[in-house]
């Protein structure tokens, strides 16, 4: 796999009508599946089954996953190599962990604020707003602040993340507060890291006090959260730009189209 072949690949798409936004995810997905790869770049007959393991992991939602390896077996048919397509797809899951709503969400922040407890606030809208974890949050320091921008490394593949302006704001007013000059922001009363032991057992009493269910108090719901609403967001986009697409095919065909 090479870079030179993923463009050749959303060259032949765009020429097949593809429009910016589809092409833009379509990139998106190959070049994760790129960093994925060994140092080599080969991809041999195993490895989507491989990276489809590495977004689960990841906490990537089914409909997520599928959507990138669907891209990925598109990209293996136009370089000629069907062989190493992967063509069973994720099944939606039936997990016995219930998801947290965004209306939950907010009574949680709401609550945090109520109960003055800022350093939880910004924990829980942080994960919600970002889709970090808790062995992340050494990443999140003054300086990643200071640029809105979190660097981290899942599977030793670097990610960068946008802090979100209105949390980034609060974020830089905490650090005042505290007196924070660089380094870390989370830090426990030894200066060290935050565990996630720790992090989980307050999130589920802030639960408690907001009279949502206990079991929705961890941060892998809020990741969860935060990863349902942006590919809710991104489906509904591509959806939206395939559908003007087809209007004005079919205003042009109405036009000047050829008698079936």
């Amino acid at each position: 796999m090479t870079q030179e072949s993923i463009e050749q690949f959303l060259d032949a798409c765009q020429s097949r009508g593809r429009v910016e936004g589809t092409l833009q995810w379509y990139r998106r997905g190959l070049n994760r599946l790129y960093q994925a790869l060994p140092e080599d770049k080969f991809i041999r007959q195993g490895a989507l089954e491989r990276w489809r393991e590495e977004l689960v992991e990841m906490e990537y939602t089914p409909g997520t996953v599928n959507m990138f390896l669907s891209i990925a077996n598109s990209y293996l048919d136009f370089v000629g190599h069907r062989e190493c397509q992967l063509a069973s797809q994720l099944k939606p899951k039936s997990s016995l962990q219930p998801e947290l709503t965004r209306e939950e969400y907010v009574q949680l922040l709401r609550t945090a604020k109520a109960l003055d407890k800022e350093r939880l606030y910004l924990l829980v809208k942080l994960f919600a707003s970002t889709g970090l974890s808790v062995q992340e949050l050494p990443n999140v320091t003054v300086e990643a602040v200071q640029k809105g921008e979190i660097v981290h490394f899942p599977h030793k593949v670097e990610q960068r993340v946008r802090i979100p302006e209105c949390l980034r704001k609060e974020l830089s007013g905490y650090i005042r507060r505290n007196g924070y000059t660089s380094g870390p922001i989370f830090q426990n009363k030894d200066g060290g890291p935050l565990n996630r032991t720790y992090v989980s057992i307050a999130i589920r009493r802030l639960c408690v006090e907001a009279r949502i269910p206990e079991e929705k108090g961890n941060p892998r719901c809020l990741k969860r959260l935060y990863q349902n609403t942006r590919s809710d967001i991104e489906n509904n986009v591509a959806l939206l730009v395939e559908q003007a697409l087809d209007r004005v095919l079919e205003q042009e065909q109405s036009a000047i189209g050829w008698e079936a």
